[in-house]
């Protein structure tokens, strides 16, 4: 049987209420009894009850974890990352699968029921209303991965992605291609809108250089296989693809080689985020990285700020990217 507090308040010597205060975040109580209760609690192999806490303090140190997108390969290292973080804060992930749907009223009651302390967002997708949502509702949330604004109505921590498309189309012009394409991700996403943006804007810029644009139902490896397939179905293809995710560029890969073609040779590829996947020897693709653990790093630190200070301004942190060369596209041209 679980060792209770009254056998460790006797072991120690004390009240009930201080073994309470002694694992009580904030409680007041002198260094001298803390000793006693920690030294009985550690001969008992006792562990405070988090619930029976939280009962006491008010607070669960729950915090949701939302994302709606399990089918990308990524989301395993950003799920990864984000709960051993959270649980070396002493926060507890409470994870929410979104997948196909977008109306954030379920889940915001969902949260409420379980009393979480904060909530983060992990999501390239869903538009900046569904994190204004929880702080509609009194909860501390922080987006990761969102999309910025000048003046953002919750804490946004993520990439530029207009950048990131202006990126890529200097490097593909850099390395000679005269026939480009954006291969994106669902029309609706907020980073695909993004990404194609920063990417007809450098386009606009060239004029010996043609362009051209589509969408994959969504970010995940048969979505990109799809896509590319239809896309060299109605040929020719484009020299070179900047596709919005590396598991699109793994997707639209295979597809190429079904049809007999090579990469780099016939048609190049570049992704981005630069998932591990995308340095595996057969694959070997040319990305742009997102510095996903410094984006979650910085997520953490924010939510768990909130916490002690729920009233900060919301403001938008954004990580710069950069290309990671490997074996999808040409070499630069001389």
């Amino acid at each position: 049987m679980s060792v209770t507090l009254r056998e460790v308040a006797e072991r120690a010597g004390v009240s009930r209420s201080a073994v309470s205060r002694t694992f009580t975040e904030g409680a007041s109580v002198s260094e001298k009894t803390r000793r006693k209760v920690e030294a009985a609690a550690a001969e008992l192999g006792y562990s405070p009850n988090a619930l029976a806490s939280s009962l006491t303090t008010g607070r669960t140190k729950m915090i949701g974890l939302i994302s709606n997108n399990f089918h990308n390969p990524v989301f395993l290292q950003v799920f990864d990352l984000f709960t051993r973080g959270l649980q070396n804060r002493g926060l507890r992930p409470l994870l929410v699968n979104l997948t196909d749907e977008t109306d954030p009223e379920g889940s915001v009651r969902m949260l409420q029921q379980y009393s979480v302390d904060g909530v983060i967002v992990a999501s390239s997708t869903l538009p900046v209303t569904f994190a204004r949502a929880f702080r509609d509702a009194g909860m501390p949330v922080v987006h990761s991965f969102g999309r910025p604004a000048a003046s953002p109505n919750v804490h946004v921590v993520g990439i530029d992605n207009v950048a990131c498309g202006r990126l890529a189309i200097q490097a593909l012009i850099e390395r000679g291609y005269s026939r480009i394409a954006f291969l994106g991700g669902p029309e609706s996403a907020t980073s695909t809108q993004d990404r194609l943006s920063g990417f007809l804007s450098e386009m606009a810029k060239q004029s010996d250089v043609e362009a051209s644009f589509s969408f994959a139902s969504a970010y995940a490896f048969e979505a990109g296989r799809v896509e590319m397939t239809r896309l060299l179905a109605e040929g020719p293809p484009a020299e070179a693809y900047f596709c919005g995710d590396d598991v699109l560029s793994i997707g639209a890969l295979s597809a190429v080689q079904s049809h007999g073609l090579r990469v780099p040779e016939d048609i190049g590829l570049m992704g981005l985020n630069d998932m591990e996947m995308a340095g595996w020897q057969n694959i070997n693709l040319t990305t742009i990285r997102q510095p996903i653990g410094e984006i979650i790093e910085a997520s953490i630190d924010l939510i768990a700020a909130m916490l002690v200070d729920p009233g900060q301004e919301p403001k938008a942190r954004l990580f710069p990217c950069a290309l990671v060369e490997r074996g999808t596209l040409r070499p630069v041209s001389d």
